[in-house]
């Protein structure tokens, strides 16, 4: 199976140019408007790096980790948000998510994070939260 990368995020806009921009780099994409969504979905076993916005109506993204966990999913996680609080970016660090993005965040950023959470070792990764 393909490496897939899913998006969970319920801005529409967002979604569709982080989807775009994912492809772009040659990996496959499935993409949810909510957390429900991906976990009714039929991709969770075949994704390799999840991209989900923390605040959601519905379920967030940190309750969609914690869901997925106790499933036995075990995925990298790459949360994006508007909160720019240091306290909601530690909540996500000490949840294991391998990073928090705030909106509007650089694309090379993502890049180095998506090399990093798929292993290509050809990205130097890059730790620090941005």
């Amino acid at each position: 199976m393909p490496k897939v990368i899913s998006i969970v995020d319920d801005d529409e806009s967002f979604r569709h140019a982080l989807t775009h921009l994912v492809r772009s780099l040659g990996h496959a994409v499935a993409s949810f408007a909510s957390a429900e969504e991906f976990l009714n979905s039929d991709r969770i076993n075949d994704t390799a790096c999840l991209i989900a916005d923390v605040k959601m109506p519905g379920m967030s993204g940190f309750e969609l980790q914690s869901a997925l966990l106790e499933r036995g999913a075990r995925m990298p996680v790459i949360f994006v948000a508007a909160d720019s609080r240091a306290r909601t970016r530690r909540q996500a660090l000490a949840s294991g998510a391998l990073a928090y993005l705030v909106k509007p965040f650089r694309e090379e950023r993502l890049v180095r994070l998506l090399g990093q959470a798929l292993g290509d070792h050809r990205v130097s990764p890059d730790a620090s939260p941005s």
